[in-house]
């Protein structure tokens, strides 16, 4: 395999993707060949001193109603505010499209590399994996929300206290063409330094 091949076209798909609500997915989501697939592009991300800092539990099928309960049950364990409405959210929570990836970043004590820079990699991870459902002709959608921070969920999972649940990855089909949504300007956002003048102010 080449790498770093000039493939200027591919910028499209950069500047194409964007995130579809998990409630506008629908069958099919991303075959298990295809799940491989992305999830070997959540692993060619940047990765500081090469500890593979992250860890992916993927969701299809019934598997995904089991998670649902055991969300629900942390839920309804641990929440000081329950309600109906919020009980009834957990319950479809890992439900809401055909496959679910829990991307957790898990940071490694191997090198003293720090736990921020272990951290962002799984950010570039999860990003990494949206890019590839997108070329895949899938979309996704990278979602947070109480589960990311439940210590039964954690447990459940096997996971330290020093790792995260970065998020959720939902993935599927469009239901319909997604909107384009308000982006930022990037006059706003930039800074650019051509000369020492210009660092001089």
């Amino acid at each position: 395999m080449c790498l770093n091949i000039a493939r200027p076209d591919a910028i499209d798909v950069l500047l194409s993707r964007r995130s579809v609500k998990t409630r506008d997915m629908v069958e099919p989501g991303p075959s298990d060949e295809e799940m491989a697939v992305i999830l070997k592009a959540g692993m060619r991300v940047p990765d500081h001193g090469k500890l593979s800092p992250w860890r992916f539990f993927v969701y299809s099928g019934t598997a995904r109603e089991a998670l649902a309960d055991i969300i629900s049950d942390a839920f309804c364990k641990e929440s000081q505010t329950l309600s109906d409405a919020q009980s009834a959210k957990m319950q479809r929570f890992a439900v809401q499209a055909p496959r679910l990836v829990i991307l957790a970043s898990c940071p490694s004590r191997e090198k003293p590399i720090p736990d921020w820079e272990q951290h962002l990699s799984a950010g570039a991870s999860a990003m990494s994996m949206l890019i590839a459902a997108h070329m895949l002709g899938y979309v996704g959608q990278w979602l947070t929300d109480w589960p990311a921070y439940s210590p039964r969920l954690k447990a459940h999972l096997g996971l330290g206290d020093a790792d995260k649940i970065a998020g959720f990855l939902f993935f599927g089909s469009a239901g319909d063409q997604p909107p384009e949504r308000p982006r930022p300007d990037p006059d706003s956002l930039v800074q650019y330094y051509r000369t020492r003048a210009d660092l001089d102010g």
